[in-house]
């Protein structure tokens, strides 16, 4: 007796759907981009328990004559495609044929749908799969679809669905993704008798973000066009303090995608200015030739495959690059306060008295008391990039677009304020020589090492032992840094050479905090992260500190390379290296706009 039987078409037509609609977010989206698809303009979503009672879509887009309807429940019927050869360059986001046919066959389905200029339309009903009516209706034109009780006929795979409001969470992102990439449609998506989000037709996705999200200074705009495609969107600023994880929402050719390649080159290019782990957030917009990618990957058409993977990966990191060495400082506001007596301080600048900033201390010209600090301010520099440079004329990254600004003075010895046309900044002097110590780090070793200065005597670390096996298993990248370290027994060792930049007696502070770094890199980690770790950690001490007294010049030379840096508003750390009181602000609150 054969082993082998051929399944029944109702129990093949479950399993199939088991790919197709994972959940209620599932079954929405594939009724959106089959309503985005037939021209509609605007959609009304509406969900009951999460989705997991009712999915309702209504659309205005061309809707179905009877026998398209009628064909459209049946599995591997679509009007997107006819032949093979247009698998090559698919321009729709559905084209399997498999949406309806699989969401009817788990759920109570009624499609309702009349064409444009058609005087009745269609309903027809299907439960679990079994086609239980057809009949004519004075259905409004263009699509309406109603899933009720999904997974009825599964309950193994219904107990495995959410709460209701964890399915409504998911039905609601998944809204809020086709919403951005469709500016020009209306979305209205309604829980129950609340309406979670409702956003009318706009011009651009600037306007779509705004409906979305409100007003948000902490996005910076992106725009790139290289290697035959074009790349738009909105991501999180370098200095933006809210939380380190936000919402990550790509798309290709208006299709929502998760891709591997991509979300590499997002995190690769933050790290480029900080070692600060996050995840940060992002809204990009990818468009391309529809033969460079193959959507038809995974039934749920969310994995592509690129043509040039390399090219992409690249396009968008440096993107992204370019984008945050724009990357303003944070802006202060002003509240009125009640008025309150203050404890004067008294400044000392030329024929000025102010309050409020300590003096500052006029003295010849002299240097900053740190090796690298004498060299003068340098042309703008680029950061090192990952070996596969993509060969774009435009592709180079530009010094940060800070404008030249003098300083008055510091504040307790620790900020520089210093104004330029656009308003007054406060920069901490710690924070921004190390930026710029950091990038002028990372700039030398890419020409090779970092110069190293041999102690006369060598220093004997004590470490514990896992700080002991981080610097030991790193010796090849700090050697590169300048250090020189070798195990002297189980718990110590012995530095016999330090970086040129760092002072003798930092040193030993500088190898502990670098043993903590390197303790929470993993160990199968890139070289460049673990350079990158090492030339922060070592930017950090080498840098000027707080509550140190400096002179005008050596205000100048600071703001004068911070300037030259491509990354002017973080440390590499994270930190914000400044913080601005705009002319706006200012005149406003003198009520002078």
């Amino acid at each position: 007796m054969p082993k082998i039987t051929r399944l029944p078409a109702d129990l093949a037509n479950q399993i199939a759907a088991g790919e197709v609609v994972e959940r209620p977010a599932s079954v929405v989206k594939e009724l959106i981009e089959n309503a985005i698809d037939a021209g509609a303009r605007r959609l009304l979503i509406h969900v009951e328990l999460g989705g997991k009672k009712q999915v309702r879509v209504e659309d205005d887009g061309e809707g179905m004559e009877a026998e398209d309807a009628r064909l459209a429940i049946e599995r591997h019927a679509t009007s997107k495609i006819t032949r093979a050869e247009d698998l090559a360059a698919i321009r729709t986001l559905g084209f399997r044929g498999e949406a309806l046919p699989s969401i009817a066959s788990v759920s109570h389905f009624v499609l309702r749908t009349r064409a444009r200029g058609e005087q009745s339309g269609t309903e027809i009903r299907v439960n679990g799969g079994a086609v239980a009516s057809v009949r004519e209706s004075g259905a409004a034109e263009g699509t309406a679809v109603e899933v009720n009780d999904l997974f009825y006929n599964l309950p193994a795979r219904r107990k495995f669905l959410k709460s209701d409001g964890g399915e409504a969470a998911q039905v609601s992102r998944v809204v809020t993704q086709l919403a951005l990439a469709y500016p020009e449609i209306g979305f209205t998506l309604t829980s129950a008798a609340r309406t979670v989000l409702q956003c009318p037709p706009v011009a651009s996705r600037r306007d779509r973000l705004y409906q979305i999200y409100g007003e948000r200074d902490d996005l910076m705009e992106v725009r790139k066009e290289a290697g035959g495609m074009t790349l738009t969107g909105f991501i999180a600023a370098l200095a933006e303090q809210g939380p380190t994880r936000g919402p990550q929402h790509v798309f290709i050719n208006r299709r929502i995608v998760k891709d591997r390649t991509i979300a590499h080159a997002i995190i690769d290019s933050y790290s480029q200015a900080s070692i600060k782990e996050r995840s940060p957030e992002v809204h990009l917009f990818i468009e391309m030739p529809p033969d460079a990618l193959d959507v038809n990957v995974h039934p749920t058409k969310a994995e592509v495959r690129f043509r040039d993977q390399s090219l992409v990966h690249e396009v968008v990191r440096r993107a992204l690059i370019e984008a945050l060495g724009r990357s303003g400082a944070p802006q202060l506001q002003l509240r009125p306060e009640m008025p309150v007596t203050p404890t004067p301080v008294t400044v000392t600048l030329p024929g000025v008295l102010a309050s409020g900033v300590y003096p500052n201390r006029w003295t010849p010209p002299s240097t900053l008391r740190n090796p690298l600090s004498t060299l003068q301010p340098s042309p703008p520099r680029t950061l090192p990039s990952s070996p596969s440079t993509l060969q774009d004329p435009h592709s180079t990254l530009r010094a940060s677009e800070m404008k030249p600004m003098i300083p008055l003075g510091q504040f307790r010895d620790t900020y520089i304020i210093a104004v330029d046309s656009d308003g007054v900044a406060i920069i901490d002097q710690h924070v921004a020589h190390e930026r710029v110590l950091f990038e002028r780090v990372m700039e030398k070793l890419t020409a090779g090492r970092l110069e190293s200065q041999r102690l006369l005597v060598p220093i004997v670390l004590d470490v514990a032992p896992s700080a002991h096996q981080a610097l030991v298993g790193r010796a090849r990248e700090l050697e590169q840094l300048g250090f020189e370290i070798e195990s002297f027994g189980a718990a110590s060792v012995k530095v016999a050479a330090v970086p040129a930049l760092l002072k003798a007696e930092d040193s030993a502070r500088a190898l502990r905090a670098l043993a903590e770094d390197l303790e929470g890199l993993d160990r199968g980690a890139q070289v460049q992260d673990a350079l990158q770790r090492i030339a922060a950690t070592t930017a950090c001490h080498a840098a000027v500190k707080a509550n140190y007294p400096l002179t005008y010049e050596k205000m100048t030379h600071i703001l004068d390379e911070l300037r030259a840096t491509a990354y002017s508003t973080v440390c590499p750390h994270g930190r914000p290296v400044m913080l601005r009181l705009t002319r706006r602000e200012i005149e406003k609150n003198f009520e002078r706009i």
